[in-house]
């Protein structure tokens, strides 16, 4: 994409005029359509309890397509296979460069695959563990242990990864805690309430991060 109009875009997000978020569509076979009530719950979650104004319309966008640019938030999930095609890596670096924000979530199955499509992303800017202390677990829910596990599959810790470009947090991996999952209708998991309280309060500390700096 040209310097000047992913310019344009980031100053239209830092304006806060963009209030769209989306799902990441990649290939590789993996299913990037999982969890269809998932972001429409935290839309409307966060519009009525952190006073957010998102479009409560979400669309999906293809990693290698001019319109991701149209995003300040995108979430990626699935459980299976992923492929970023060298277009795709240099269009979805462009995004994060430019402020975009990119969160994984991990909905079992993916971890394998994804780990080697985010080298390609930046071969010399190793995941690394997101402290507790980082604004992201603070505010505007606080999560003093860090990442909450919403459900148990391998009877291992959550953890919380990122990419960060000059001290910005630009990708979130989270991984073995199927946060998405939370978000969904309740009929789907029949997750207990604290559960799913508990996942949307953190996916809005996410999007506050996103959308207040």
């Amino acid at each position: 994409m040209n310097k000047l109009i992913a310019f344009g875009i980031l100053l239209v997000w830092n304006l806060g005029f963009s209030q769209d978020i989306a799902v990441l569509k990649y290939s590789g076979g993996g299913d990037w359509y999982a969890n269809p009530t998932s972001l429409p719950n935290l839309v409307k979650f966060c519009n009525q309890n952190i006073n957010t104004k998102l479009n409560p319309k979400v669309n999906s966008v293809d990693v290698g397509s001019a319109e991701l640019f149209l995003y300040p938030f995108v979430h990626m999930t699935g459980h299976g296979n992923v492929v970023f095609s060298n277009n795709d890596v240099q269009n979805l670096r462009n995004y994060l460069n430019a402020g975009g924000f990119l969160h994984i979530d991990d909905n079992y199955g993916m971890d394998e695959y994804i780990r080697k499509e985010i080298k390609k992303l930046y071969p010399d800017n190793a995941l690394i563990e997101i402290p507790k202390t980082h604004q992201i677990f603070q505010a505007p829910y606080s999560f003093p242990n860090g990442l909450p596990k919403i459900h148990e599959h391998d009877n291992k810790q959550p953890q919380a990864f990122g990419i960060f470009i000059e001290n910005r947090l630009a990708l979130l991996y989270t991984y073995e805690c199927d946060l998405g999952d939370g978000w969904e209708s309740q009929e789907v998991h029949n997750d207990p309430l604290n559960v799913r309280e508990k996942a949307l309060k953190m996916g809005a500390n996410i999007l506050n991060y996103v959308f207040s700096n």
